[in-house]
């Protein structure tokens, strides 16, 4: 490594000295965000919504091939309308910011800022639902909401932040289930193949679940340090929501009925599980289906006769197939180009001087491996396309070597303890699903439970924490 190279590389942080300052580092370096002036807030930056939008636009094209269809509420919720349903209200209180004035008068009625739709959404399916024919609606919004936080770091757990939020109202329960686990499936898809994240999906345990719901289902994933973090939640709402709200409908059999409702989001902290399941100690490295730039070229000795037009060239022939960049600035040197892609997480780097023009050739660089390699310029649209997908396919094989050899199993409380105290990662270990053992878990080891897990393997357990008769595993993590 260069002496050039060595200082760009120290202005961020090594991951096994300091995963915080490291995660800080890069987003910053690699020009994500920017924090706002008021404490707990972001600026997303450029390239930080690029992969956003990116997402956005994969998991967009995925609800809508199951019947979605988008729309827009409002952003402000009268205080009546958030306390009618007490438990989803309790839930969410601590976080709620209220508008009290509009202009210079005070408003007869608190407005709380969104921290989730629920309320505002089910008032407005109230009066849009008449009749079976009307159902099943199957609404996502695109939007921003506020909670606010105490502690914040940006894309994991901010003030305000962008996601989608999915509110679907059913004629059965049995719809209304369908449709819970048909959107945690899209969910998991969409993480495995486009982002190259391995996820463990379940159901959470009644203490974790979302205010309201009767049942949450959850995809859970493991970071570099070994924290998890819950990367996307689906609720079944049960009718709790359509009582409280009158949500009725006219059935075949001339009966009033209430619907069955579900509720279903990921969030811009995705990015940040992007960042800490891939990243390195040279910065970010994105998976190709999200990466604003797939592809970057950099003209070395770019002042020679050709070298311009060449690069140009291959952009414009590459260009129709992938994202490209095209670094032709002539204020940095190739070297500082290369640390700046690599930093910001581009798959492909092709480097195009005067000698590989000479032999009808490119070299290409991979991101995750550092590989380089000399690729004919007519070969090269079809590379470029085996090599994104192998780049893909190796984030992901690394990410899932990396959970499992990080996932535990304890058959006793001292097992959990000293699992815990040592490393970090998943442990899964038999629970009688009592809350009060949970909290001992929580409270002796500071892991919470993840996610039960659909396929149980042992009925015929012990609880880990009191020894009484279990037939759940879970799995317990320190989590973000």
């Amino acid at each position: 490594m260069s002496k050039n190279q060595e200082d760009f590389v120290t202005q961020i942080a090594k991951q096994n000295e300091d995963f915080s300052q490291w995660y800080t580092d890069v987003i910053r370096k690699a020009d994500l965000v920017d924090y706002a002036p008021i404490k707990g807030f972001m600026v997303i930056k450029p390239y930080g919504y690029a992969i956003w939008e990116n997402m956005q636009r994969e998991m967009d094209k995925r609800f809508r091939a199951t019947g979605h269809k988008n729309a827009y509420f409002p952003l402000f919720i009268p205080e009546s309308l958030l306390q009618k349903e007490a438990e989803h209200v309790e839930g969410f209180a601590p976080e709620v910011a209220w508008v009290t004035a509009g202009g210079n008068e005070q408003l007869t009625e608190r407005i709380a800022v969104r921290p989730t739709s629920e309320a505002i959404v089910c008032s407005m399916y109230s009066k849009w639902i008449r009749s079976y024919r009307d159902l099943p609606v199957l609404y996502n919004q695109w939007c921003n909401v506020v909670r606010w936080e105490k502690s914040t770091r940006p894309f994991l757990r901010t003030s305000e932040f962008l996601w989608q939020e999915g509110h679907t109202a059913h004629a059965t329960e049995e719809e209304a289930e369908q449709e819970t686990l048909k959107i945690l499936g899209i969910y998991k898809d969409f993480a495995e193949n486009i982002l190259a994240i391995p996820v463990l999906t379940g159901v959470k345990s009644q203490k974790e679940k979302f205010a309201g719901a009767v049942r949450t289902y959850s995809m859970e994933a493991l970071m570099l340090d070994g924290k998890a973090l819950q990367a996307g939640t689906s609720h079944n709402l049960g009718q709790h929501f359509a009582k409280v709200f009158d949500i009725q409908y006219l059935d075949r059999d001339g009966q009033l009925k209430n619907v069955w409702s579900t509720s279903w989001g990921v969030s811009t902290r995705l990015i940040g599980g992007v960042i800490m399941v891939h990243g390195d100690d040279r910065g970010l490295v994105l998976p190709p289906k999200i990466a604003p730039s797939q592809v970057v070229i950099i003209p070395v000795a770019q002042h020679k006769e050709g070298v311009l037009d060449k690069t140009k060239e291959i952009f414009d022939n590459l260009s129709k197939l992938y994202r490209v960049e095209l670094d032709d600035r002539d204020t940095y040197s190739p070297g500082w180009k290369f640390n700046e892609w690599e930093l910001k997480g581009v798959p492909i780097r092709l480097e195009v001087g005067p000698r590989d023009i000479q032999s009808n050739q490119v070299v290409a660089v991979r991101r995750d491996t550092g590989e380089k390699m000399a690729i004919p310029m007519g070969e090269l649209e079809k590379r470029i396309a085996v090599l994104l997908e192998d780049i893909h396919s190796n984030i992901y094989k690394k990410a899932l070597a990396h959970r499992e050899m990080n996932t535990h199993a304890a058959a006793n409380m001292e097992e959990l303890i000293s699992i815990m105290g040592r490393k970090m990662g998943f442990v899964k270990a038999m629970w009688c699903q009592d809350t009060a053992c949970e909290a001992e878990i929580k409270e002796k080891t500071g892991a919470t439970t993840r996610c039960i897990p659909f396929e149980q393997d042992n009925a015929d357990g012990r609880c880990v924490v009191c020894g009484k008769k279990a037939d759940t595993a879970a799995y317990f993590a320190k989590a973000y």
